[in-house]
């Protein structure tokens, strides 16, 4: 639909509440008066449509101002009875016409996008109605004789075909993650056993991930109940072995749809007393209930549903008068577009297939990498590894972290001894980096020996920065000879990179060299080639956004601007990113540079804003953005500058942003890119010229390079790739602060 077709342009949120839902309502509000058109805000969902009166309210850009941090939904969401019948639906019609509106964003789940397709479906006959009862003139609808639609998903379960994440779905993991870890720690300070309900009907995205993400000891999903008939000992011997082997607690995870193969539903109730009864262990269970959907969203949660609600009025405005209604979501790691009642439809076909019992083609459209994670959580949830198999030949693989500590790093290593071990393979583990490879320090590692490093930060194997000199080189390979090492993974940073590449520039002189090598990456500042997120780096932003949202908190009170700088050296990946999920005014970083043009910009700006009512700036700089205009500078000329009208104080994070546990994602993240690794070594040991390569994820699917392209992917002095996607959502950030890179509202 041209620009000038488009009236005005009404978003409203319906169904079940998700975190996200408040950046997505920010976001096409902000969007919409930046591409010049009047927006509406409807109020408490389809049942403020139907009503009209005050629950239609024009919005302007401080309506939306310090609403990016919380959770819910500002504008309400109500079930609506009326709006499904005709009279409603015509009722709805009036109110939007006589607002002018002819295009709706639609927040909400399957039930709530089916309703706005219908609507739309019914527009044209709904306003012939209301012209032949003289509601309103044949002008008015001659005006708004097409309704456009665009729909964003918000739903925790993740449950909606056409998109790879929808909104709220990753602050639930958060949830829940947070609940089991907290659970893990009485359990096993009694020896006892905790069965945990989550979300999920007829999806088991959130109790499969969570158990990945928190080393759970048995999970239950609708799509694929046991596949044995007498699951409760099968479950009862698994964790009897696990307690045999030294596990203090047992964890069991349980899908609210979960069922056996013939259809009869798993309770939690079901299950412990199973337990009890089976391992004669005093059970408790938790239902985590609305926990899961509560509360201030995820850094993800906040940035994707910002591209979502940007992307959304973009699609109204592009798309021809007669296209009909798109859902917007997150595919490959990028914004795409899909035919709403296509994706409706799939998604109700999975629930049939999963009632008919065909979980075999459920788990078909559920698709590849849910497939591929189903598998490697049922290894993991063993109590012990397979043995291996008469006559196998075992490879000895190593195992390793190099560079900077990175979340994650901990949850890589334990998938990678484990799935490595089950196979049928000895695991070494080196300690300290490069300089524990030079010294000698490998061990054998074990199954029970990485027990609870699914959820720790840091690193236990341990690491540093360290680069080998050409006279390391030789105790490296005299090390790797000794311990008759078949297979190196390393996971880490840009030194972990580094000297990987050393040791293959150096395979004609060392022949302890020519094994397969693999680099799984692992750096908070996301400075890796061949990835587009590196581990660690999503824990590191939800740090930033934890922090800075404290910040605000407090600053908001007094008229203040400030200025928070944040890690990345010469990436500003930490920079754009926090800026996009804290609501930043201003985000300098390296890539950009800063200029004292930029500079006196912005404190005219400043100024303005603060005259006009404004209360809180806050600036987000790269630690690297300029040697000169440091933290400290900027500080001194915006506090000069505008002493008559804002204090200005700064935080430099620092560390912080490195510690604490991983995100549920980068656990997710750490263990897929670890199982894939185990299998490229396994598959090169032994071949005449074994590959060199660095694995990553670039647009949502794993792929491997090789590692002799690394001077050509990289620029070495500034220690990134030469090609970095997130710059690509600039755009939008700036979309976000305006009118003018600063605006009037609280950001």
């Amino acid at each position: 639909m041209a620009t000038h077709q488009v009236k005005n342009l009404a978003v409203l949120t319906s169904g079940g509440d998700a975190p996200g839902m408040n950046s997505a309502v920010r976001a096409v509000v902000r969007t919409a008066l930046h591409r010049g058109l009047e927006v509406y805000a409807i109020y408490e969902g389809y049942q403020g449509m139907v009503d009209g009166g005050d629950n239609i309210r024009k919005m302007v850009w401080d309506s939306v101002g310090g609403i990016l941090h919380r959770g819910g939904t500002v504008i309400g969401s109500a079930r609506c009875a009326e709006f499904r019948t005709r009279e409603g639906r015509r009722k709805a019609a009036y109110n939007l016409v006589t607002h002018g509106i002819n295009a709706l964003v639609v927040i909400g789940g399957d039930g709530s996008l089916t309703g706005a397709n219908l609507f739309r479906q019914e527009w044209p006959e709904l306003l012939a109605e209301l012209v032949e009862q003289d509601k309103i003139t044949p002008e008015m609808a001659q005006d708004h004789a097409q309704l456009a639609i665009a729909g964003l998903v918000g739903s925790i379960d993740n449950d909606m075909f056409g998109t790879d994440m929808t909104i709220g779905a990753d602050t639930a993991l958060h949830r829940i993650t947070e609940a089991i870890d907290a659970i893990s720690s009485t359990a096993s300070s009694h020896q006892r056993a905790f069965v945990v309900e989550v979300m999920g009907r007829h999806c088991g995205y959130l109790a499969l991930m969570s158990a990945i993400a928190t080393g759970a000891d048995w999970f239950l999903i609708p799509e694929s109940p046991p596949d044995v008939e007498d699951w409760e000992a099968s479950m009862v011997d698994v964790l009897r072995a696990g307690r045999q082997a030294g596990n203090r607690d047992s964890i069991v995870i349980v899908a609210e749809g979960a069922q056996d193969r013939h259809g009869t539903p798993i309770t939690t109730d079901r299950v412990k007393t199973v337990i009890e009864e089976g391992l004669g262990e005093e059970t408790r269970i938790t239902i985590l209930g609305h926990v899961q959907r509560g509360g201030a969203p995820s850094a993800f949660d906040r940035w994707h549903t910002t591209l979502l609600g940007h992307a959304a009025v973009d699609e109204i405005l592009s798309g021809p008068p007669d296209r009909e209604p798109q859902l917007i979501g997150i595919r490959e790691n990028r914004v795409a577009s899909s035919p709403l009642m296509d994706c409706v439809a799939k998604t109700h076909a999975i629930a049939d297939l999963i009632a008919a019992q065909d979980y075999e083609q459920a788990m078909e459209m559920r698709g590849g990498s849910f497939k591929e994670s189903l598998r490697t959580a049922r290894t993991l949830m063993r109590a012990l590894p397979h043995r291996p198999e008469p006559g196998q030949k075992r490879l000895r693989l190593a195992v390793m972290n190099c560079g900077a500590p990175a979340q994650g790093m901990n949850t890589a290593v334990r998938a990678a001894v484990r799935l490595g071990t089950d196979k049928g393979h000895i695991i070494l583990g080196v300690s300290n980096g490069i300089e524990g490879l030079i010294r000698g320090e490998i061990q054998e590692m074990d199954w029970m020996s990485v027990a609870g490093w699914a959820t720790r930060g840091g690193s236990e194997l341990g690491t540093n920065r360290t680069e080998p000199t050409k006279a390391d080189l030789y105790a490296m390979a005299r090390h790797l000879e000794e311990y008759e090492v078949q297979g190196l993974l390393m996971i880490g940073g840009w030194a972990g990179y580094q000297s990987t590449y050393q040791m293959l520039l150096e395979r004609r002189n060392y022949p302890a060299f020519s094994i397969p090598m693999i680099c799984l990456p692992a750096a908070i500042d996301n400075n890796l080639p061949g990835s587009e997120l590196s581990v660690g780096s999503d824990t590191a932003l939800n740090n930033i956004m934890e922090a800075v949202d404290k910040i605000k908190q407090y600053a908001v009170a007094s008229h203040r601007c400030h200025v928070v700088e944040v890690m990345g050296r010469d990436c500003g990946y930490l920079a754009l990113m926090s800026g996009l999920a804290t609501g930043a005014e201003r985000v300098y970083m390296h890539e950009e540079g800063i200029t004292l043009a930029d500079l006196q910009n912005d404190v005219e700006l400043l100024k303005e804003g603060f005259r006009q009512g404004k209360r809180l700036a806050l600036i987000i700089r790269n630690e690297n953005a300029n040697e000169a205009y440091t933290t400290d500078v900027i500080c001194s000329i915006f506090g000069e500058e505008g002493r008559d009208l804002f204090d200005v104080r700064w935080a430099v994070l620092g560390h912080i942003q490195q510690g604490g546990d991983p995100t549920p994602f980068d656990r997710i993240q750490a263990t897929r890119l670890a199982a894939r690794c185990v299998d490229f070594l396994i598959e090169e040991a032994g071949k005449p010229e074994p590959a060199a390569v660095f694995i990553g994820l670039q647009a949502g699917k794993v792929q491997f390079g090789n590692l002799e392209d690394l001077p050509r992917l990289v620029d070495a002095k500034a220690q990134r790739p030469k090609r970095q996607y997130w710059l690509e959502l600039q755009p939008v950030a700036k979309t976000m602060a305006l009118p003018g890179p600063m605006s009037r509202s609280n950001p």
